[in-house]
């Protein structure tokens, strides 16, 4: 039993499950299984693979005489399974296929290492999911659009950790054969989106489209010859009353759905509609019944183009007027979607509840606009919102992460996504501090606790500098409204949290999920650039002021300032290829050149400021002139 108990205290697994018992077992543990009977899916053994050869634990193959066996029982849940391992190999029983699947995906994570060696803790294992539907919401619309290798990885990744569906969100990005003008030129082909349906299915995982109907439709509106379909001229909502934007959603939405097998649900978005009826739809809206009934109007026709795939719609509409619930279709699902620590989660769950509609909870990896995800935003918000959903019996889980400036990274995200991931699995609340003992292990393969301090110090670090941090990256420290916004940062605390991320990440390489921890440093060293960055302002303000008072003695302060904005364009060209290895690792290449625009920019800012202050040094100062001032130097225009 030694064995077995030491073996138990390194279990890092997640999501973690339900029922975990210690079992006799040789003092090292049980070794390593190597063969897989008949019965479990060529995908489970390549996940299983996949993480175990990274680690050095070995690899699985199939034999008629598997060291793994598994059976069906009718008297456990759909999904749910039962794990056994123990001296004589490692029996699974399973509601389902899925529930095979997911215990060889805990069977994935118990390796632990043992004196130099992998072994099996000796266990019984019994579980099963609080939510029938897991699934990620992914924006691929504004900006970052995965290539097909990272859309694989990414449901690869989710399937492990027993997520089961996949949801694109699409506004433009769809090629439609007969429709292809909105989308960007390396889109998505109905033969990617077929790929992607049957790849995601080998995994238990369901690939559900999500194809913006109504508003957030700027970018197909932008195109002249469906500009008639607008609302407001070349705007963001499609008017529902007119036939060319109903031709045109038939024909997307029948392209989407021949390129799938048969998805359970189909999203079309219908969220942020606030400028219906103020523009084309006036009269149309008016004369219908108003806006509710309007919207309404618009789901029920929606339902019957995606039928028989379940309709889901976001909530936020029906929260403004509860009157569309009785409007829509009764197998309709509604997505409630609402972000931040300190919403009232139960009374949005209330209202969709009250009108007899099925609905998902759909908390947010708050990772959009910032250089890394708000996680001491994030983590509260999956907490309480997925808890209350667990309570209220609600659906599933439908995970969002955005995209909203263009600029950020899908690996940053893995920390929220995997946390909500956790959360609907698991009957139970997830505690955060013990997520973020687990999390080590469980993704990275590393038991380096280094990695915990490293997402508090992230966490820490976007807390000081506030909502936006992309923004607050590019704006102008030396543009005194910017400079206030962050007046009362400090920045030492600020860069020093940073600094630790950096070294630690510097030293640590992890067998599994590189890529993401490779991002977490340039995050790190983004936050440290930002610090220096408003440092840099009033230490060059202060410089050249002292030049000023010092006519015979300052070229060594005027120095300083030049070399201090040749500091910041060789951090902007650091960051360059950091970001640009980050993005192709992930993304296509074609929104990519957009945002490395932002690094040249910068730096060739910092270089016109430098020669500037060259120039002033040796047009005024040298020849004894006064000074004029910096803002006049530098070409800002404070007021």
């Amino acid at each position: 039993m030694l064995g077995t108990v030491l073996a138990m205290v390194a279990l890092h697994i997640l999501p973690r499950p339900a029922t975990i018992v210690p079992l006799p077992c040789p003092a090292a543990g049980a070794p390593i299984p190597r063969t897989v009977a008949p019965g479990i899916g060529r995908a489970a053994i390549d996940e299983v693979n996949n993480r175990w050869h990274p680690l050095g634990a070995g690899s699985l193959r199939m034999d008629a005489h598997g060291e793994i066996r598994v059976r069906h029982d009718a008297a456990i849940v759909p999904q749910g399974y039962s794990l056994t391992v123990d001296g004589g190999g490692v029996a699974i029983a399973s509601g389902d296929d899925a529930g095979t699947f997911y215990a060889m995906m805990t069977l994935a994570q118990l390796p632990v290492r043992n004196r130099g060696r992998w072994d099996m803790p000796c266990v019984r294992i019994g579980d099963r999911p609080a939510l029938q539907w897991r699934i990620l919401s992914d924006d691929v619309s504004r900006g970052p659009l995965p290539t097909m290798r990272y859309f694989k990885e990414r449901i690869r990744t989710i399937a492990a950790f027993k997520m089961n569906g996949y949801s694109p969100y699409m506004e433009h990005v769809f090629v439609s054969p007969t429709d292809p003008l909105p989308a960007p030129l390396d889109g998505i082909t109905p033969a990617q989106l077929s790929d992607l349906d049957r790849y995601a299915a080998r995994f238990h995982v369901a690939l559900i489209p999500q194809q913006q109907t109504f508003a957030h439709m700027h970018n197909t509106l932008r195109v002249e010859q469906y500009a008639p379909a607008a609302e407001l001229p070349h705007g963001f909502l499609l008017s529902p009353n007119v036939a060319l934007a109903a031709d045109y959603l038939a024909r997307v939405i029948a392209q989407e759905l021949a390129a799938l097998r048969a998805p359970p649900f189909f999203h079309i978005g219908a969220d942020e509609t606030a400028t219906l009826g103020e523009g084309a739809t006036a009269q149309f809206v008016a004369a219908h019944g108003g806006r509710g009934a309007v919207y309404a109007r618009h789901v029920q026709a929606m339902a019957k183009l995606v039928a028989p795939a379940r309709v889901m719609l976001w909530d936020d509409g029906i929260q403004a007027d509860p009157t569309i619930l009785s409007q829509i279709p009764k197998t309709a699902v509604v997505v409630n979607w609402h972000y931040g620590a300190g919403e009232p989660f139960e009374k949005y769950i209330r209202t969709i509840a009250d009108g007899g509609l099925a609905q998902m909870v759909a908390p947010g990896a708050d990772n959009w606009n910032e250089i890394y995800p708000a996680i001491d935003v994030a983590i509260p918000n999956e907490r309480r919102f997925i808890s209350a959903g667990k309570r209220a019996h609600v659906l599933g889980l439908f995970q969002t992460t955005w995209n909203d400036d263009g600029e950020t990274l899908f690996e940053e995200t893995w920390y929220p996504v995997l946390y909500a991931a956790a959360s609907a699995w698991e009957a139970g609340d997830v505690d955060p501090a013990r997520f973020r003992a687990d999390f080590p292990a469980a993704f990275f393969g590393t038991d380096d606790a280094g990695y915990g301090g490293d997402f508090a110090r992230l966490a820490d670090a976007g807390a000081r500098v506030g909502t936006f941090s992309n923004k607050r990256f590019w704006a102008d420290p030396f543009d005194t409204f910017d400079f206030s916004l962050m007046a009362n940062v400090d920045l030492t605390a600020l860069r020093l949290d940073a600094e630790a991320v950096e070294t630690h990440l510097l030293r640590a390489r992890p067998p599994l999920h590189s890529n993401a921890a490779a991002v977490m440093f340039l995050a790190a060293r983004r936050y440290d650039a930002l610090g220096r960055r408003y440092q840099i302002a009033p230490e060059v303000r202060r410089y050249y002021s002292d030049a000023s008072a010092n006519p015979s003695d300052g070229v060594r302060d005027l120095f300083w300032c030049k070399y201090w904005f040749w500091e910041q364009r060789d951090s902007d060209l650091e960051l360059l290829p950091l970001y640009a290895r980050a993005w192709r690792y992930e993304d296509r290449e074609s929104h990519l050149q957009s945002n490395l625009e932002r690094y040249h920019l910068d730096a060739q800012l910092a270089i016109r400021r430098a020669d500037a202050i060259d120039r002033a040094t040796y047009e005024y100062y040298v020849p004894h002139k006064p000074l004029p001032s910096l803002d006049s130097v530098l070409g800002i225009a404070n007021d």
